[in-house]
């Protein structure tokens, strides 16, 4: 499992593995942490006192000293997956749901037509319906949309990565999604 690293200010910056995160309590660079600690790291033992070393790893960690994330204030990548978990693996035209295997990242205006590939002109479509479409605008070939796209935001971005998330950690993102997000569904 992943720690989910948070600035100072509580933004996300990224998903690091725990040896990460041991470096950054190592180093003191931790200032706040959230959820139970989940794995448990131990180091060598000391001569003086005969102790080892021993780091708890926190789901979520505040790095200090970290330069707030710039992060919030840009478009998040596009990729498939995350366009179709953002769109719960819906077809935006017939309304089925479908594996991964059989979705495609279908162009709203297609780029033959001027259309670009970004968030707002991207759906989750199945094959058959993206082949019925084909580089015609919605309307043309008498198909609508039973979803609008969006924009996710950074914590939505976070979620839509895909990595395996704890309850805390999911907690902790979902309070900053939009209430409108499909991934409150």
């Amino acid at each position: 499992m992943d720690v989910l690293q948070l600035d100072i200010s509580g933004r996300p910056q990224a998903w690091i593995t725990p040896r990460e995160a041991a470096v950054l309590y190592a180093s003191d660079a931790v200032a706040w942490t959230l959820g139970l600690a989940f794995q448990v790291l131990r180091g060598g033992t000391q001569r003086s006192t005969g102790l080892q070393s021993r780091i708890e790893v926190h789901p979520i960690l505040a790095v200090r000293g970290a330069v707030p994330s710039r992060a919030w204030r840009t478009v998040p990548a596009l990729s498939n997956p995350k366009l179709f978990v953002r769109d719960r693996r819906f077809c935006a035209y017939c309304g089925g749901q479908f594996a991964c295997d059989d979705l495609t990242r279908e162009h709203i205006v297609p780029v033959s037509r001027g259309g670009h590939d970004t968030w707002m002109n991207c759906i989750t479509a199945c094959r058959a319906c993206n082949g019925r479409k084909g580089s015609r605008l919605p309307e043309e070939a008498r198909m609508s949309l039973l979803y609008l796209p969006y924009v996710p935001s950074l914590h939505e971005d976070m979620i839509l990565r895909g990595r395996r998330i704890v309850a805390d950690q999911m907690d902790f993102l979902l309070a900053s999604v939009p209430r409108s997000s499909r991934l409150h569904d």
